[in-house]
């Protein structure tokens, strides 16, 4: 995916880097699954961004699952998704609690989890891959 086809939301935001690396260490290990799950999601931009690079790079399933406090940026995610047409990727926006919406994700945990603060994620075990920008 080129620099240009890179939401500027995803372009400035220092996990980018991180997820653009695990998902391409996924597809190299031959996956064509893979379910993004980004705690404190906003708008849903970085997430949606990352579901399409995921998309880019081949991979034929594709679950995203944001989750945030705030109803009225839950609402501009799901206007958001509801502009993407491809049939291989799903996507769901939840207004929870971040850390409370994740209890869920601990059975089946994500391959990629985003977040912002690790430390306070990384206990619940609701991620293979914690990418996060602060430690």
């Amino acid at each position: 995916m080129t620099a240009a086809a890179i939401s500027r939301t995803a372009r400035h935001d220092p996990r980018w880097p991180a997820i653009g690396e695990a998902l391409a260490s996924l597809r190299h290990a031959k996956r064509r699954a893979v379910r993004i799950v980004d705690a404190d999601c906003g708008a849903g931009a970085l997430l949606i961004q990352a579901l399409r690079h995921a998309r880019a790079l081949g991979f034929t399933a594709i679950e995203g699952r944001g989750i945030d406090t705030s109803p009225a940026l839950i609402g501009r995610a799901r206007a958001a998704a509801a502009k993407l047409h491809d049939p291989a990727i799903g996507i769901a926006f939840d207004v929870a609690d971040p850390v409370e919406g994740l209890r869920d994700e601990v059975e089946a945990p994500a391959e990629i989890l985003l977040c912002h603060d690790r430390a306070i994620v990384a206990s619940l075990g609701a991620g293979e891959r914690i990418i996060g920008d602060r430690p």
